[in-house]
This record gives C-alpha cells, sequence and structure tokens, in this order.
C-alpha cells in the first residue's frame, strides 16, 4: 500500500536540538591549524551558532511539504519517497537515487527542469532520512535496488530510466542488473573505476593521472570511510547523541567534496544535517557501507556517464568501457561530488541528453 506522508516534526525534537547545540561541549584546537588536524573549531561554531540561533527548520518542513511525499512497506522496510508527474503523460520514469551523506534533498533543484520530460520517482534509502532506521542485517546496494523495482511497479511503470551519483550510481547500476527488461538507460555522475593491472590499454595522460588520484585514494582509506565500513555501529553513537558531532561528520564532506567555485548554502547543508539528526539515521545509514557489496552482476542496461572535475575521483573511461555499454560520455570543468546541488543546470541537461537518445532500441 502506498501512503501520503507528510513531514511533521514534533517540537519538542526541535526544541531538545537548540537545548543540546546550546550545551556543546568544544574542544580545544592548537594555534594555526587550519585543516591540518581536521574541520576547524571556528568554522564549525559559525556553523553551529547558526544551527542554534537563525536556522529555522518550520519554514524548510513547510517548502519540503510542497513536493507529493509517499510511503510504502518493501520487504518489512518502510520506504519514502517523492512521486512527481510529468505534465506530459507519456513521459520516461525516472528513478533518482541520492548517496552518503545527501538525500532526496540533493534533487530539490533538477525537480522542475527533469519534470518537465520525466515523471520523477525520489526515494530515500532505507536507513535514511524519512524512510528511517533499517532493523535487519542486508540491505546493500543489490537490495536496495531491487526494493525500487517493486517500487516501480507498484507505481505502475513499465520502463524506467535510473539515476544517481554515490551510492545512488551504484544503485542505479544494480537496478539495471535486477531488472534488465523495465529499466531502459542508467546515468550516472560517479563512475569508480579502478586500476585494472595488464590492462592492454592505451591510456591518455589524463587517464593515467586519474588513475594515480584513484590509486592514491585507494592507498589512503579516508577515515570517514573506515569508520563507517569497519564499526558503523560504534561511530552511530557519537552521531546520534550530539548535533555537534552529526553537522561535522557532513560539513566536512562538504567542504572538502565540492568545487570551490560551487555555492551550497548553509542552510541547504543544514536541512540535510537537520534531517539525518532529526531522524537518528547517523548509524543506519552508514551500515550502506558495512553491507555494500564488493562485487555485483553487470549492468546490461545503456550507460550514461557525467564526469565532474571536482569530484572525489574522475572515471577513466577505456576501463568504464571494459565494464559498462557506455552510449554517453560528458565532461564539466565545472562541478564536484554534489553535483545535482552544485551545477543542477549541468547535470539535469546532461541526463535530458542521455535519455532523448533512442537508447534501447538496438
Amino acid at each position: 500500500m502506498i501512503k501520503p506522508f507528510h513531514i511533521d516534526i514534533p517540537q519538542a525534537d526541535l526544541d531538545d536540538l537548540t537545548d543540546r547545540l546550546a550545551r556543546t561541549r568544544w574542544p580545544n584546537e592548537v594555534a594555526d591549524a587550519g585543516w591540518d588536524y581536521g574541520f576547524p573549531l571556528a568554522r564549525l561554531k559559525e556553523l553551529a551558532q547558526h544551527w542554534r540561533t537563525r536556522y529555522d527548520w518550520r519554514r524548510h518542513e513547510a517548502e519540503l511539504n510542497e513536493l507529493p511525499h509517499f510511503t510504502t512497506e518493501i520487504e518489512g522496510q518502510n520506504v519514502h519517497f517523492v512521486h512527481v508527474r510529468s505534465a506530459k503523460p507519456d513521459a520516461l520514469a525516472l528513478v533518482l537515487t541520492h548517496g552518503w551523506p545527501g538525500s532526496f534533498l540533493e534533487f530539490l533543484d533538477v525537480i522542475e527542469p527533469l519534470s518537465r520530460e520525466f515523471h520523477l520517482v525520489i526515494p530515500s534509502i532505507p536507513g535514511y532520512g524519512f524512510s528511517g532506521p533499517t532493523h535487519e542485517r542486508g540491505w546493500d546496494i543489490v537490495r536496495v535496488a531491487r526494493a525500487w523495482a517493486e517500487l516501480m511497479r507498484r507505481l505502475g511503470y513499465e520502463r524506467y530510466g535510473a539515476q544517481g551519483g554515490d551510492f545512488g550510481a551504484g544503485i542505479s547500476l544494480a537496478l539495471g542488473a535486477v531488472a534488465p527488461e523495465r529499466v531502459v538507460g542508467v546515468h550516472v555522475n560517479y563512475l569508480p573505476t579502478a586500476p585494472v593491472p595488464d590492462a592492454g590499454l592505451e591510456l591518455s595522460a589524463t587517464d593515467e593521472a586519474r588513475l594515480d588520484k584513484i590509486r592514491h585514494l585507494m592507498a589512503n582509506r579516508p577515515p570517514y570511510q573506515a569508520l563507517q565500513a569497519l564499526t558503523p555501529q560504534t561511530i552511530g553513537y557519537a552521531l546520534t547523541d550530539s548535533p555537534v558531532g552529526q553537522l561535522v561528520w557532513i560539513a566536512e564532506r562538504f567542504a572538502q567534496w565540492t568545487d570551490p567555485r560551487s555555492h551550497i548554502s548553509d542552510e541547504r547543508m543544514l536541512t540535510d544535517v537537520s534531517l539525518y539528526w532529526l531522524t537518528a539515521t547517523a548509524a543506519s545509514s552508514a551500515r550502506l557501507h558495512h553491507d555494500a557489496p564488493r562485487g555485483i552482476e553487470p549492468c546490461p542496461a545503456p550507460v550514461g556517464v557525467a564526469v565532474f572535475a571536482h569530484d572525489i575521483t574522475q572515471s577513466v573511461r577505456p576501463l568504464a568501457e571494459r565494464l559498462y555499454d557506455i552510449r554517453h560520455w560528458s565532461e564539466f570543468e565545472r562541478g564536484g561530488h554534489f553535483a545535482a546541488m552544485e551545477v543542477p543546470e549541468l547535470l539535469a541537461e546532461d541526463i535530458r541528453d542521455f535519455f532523448r537518445t533512442p537508447i534501447k532500441d538496438d
């Protein structure tokens, strides 16, 4: 059963947040630390003060409630989603999937341009936001993809496309694998390409530089990733109990993963942080790093790739083409990991370009 959903956070939860922020116990910081030891204290205090004294959740809640929200239960798990139908009755359906530490909020700025040509389904991954915490093992990328296939079946979509970045890219590709007769194409704006020794491929200097960056990242696993992949419950205690802990855990990713020229407002970022805090999904969202499979079935659907210059890594096309049926490839000089928030106009147009091509007729 699919039910309408209305966001209505209890006032007691908002009052508790304000109280906790006011009682934050701050660590000291060495002089001239900059970023050498982690997120700078002065910037974090500025964000916490904004969150406590100027940020208005009720205003953002009202704006979000202008969207059509729904929930349904799939395999015993609550699934929240936004469903925006195009004015074109015969429009192709498109399921948009966020990643971590994002949410359905990532897509707010692409809803209007994309809904001109697509029926949009924007779910919250189980364990994230209004889908609420997961309660059992096994909600990995493939299981989420199977849930998306069931969701689209319930909504009556026989054929549809998929799009995503970060975990959303992996889920979208897995959806193409679990529902190959339904998925007409997959567009991603994040596609890691691991080095393949003795691949016998001629790579450009740009490709080699990208592989060096990927090798460095593989050899120096980011601390957040190690903690969430190995002990998500342990870090979950700190993030669920301390709003400033949850704030810095996400704010650091926004600071390091975005194009320096991009402008994601503190208000937008604080809405994303608030979503994690108010739904107490820090630990359950982190479990996706722990449960994500190391390998999944190949995606047979045509694939489109958008590469943004300031993402965590940039895909190497010759390696991607060994794994996927690449039909569309775009390179952008602007934009980072949160492309839908940073450069929504570029991402929306690239998605439209990919799906405008007859990609499943051969």
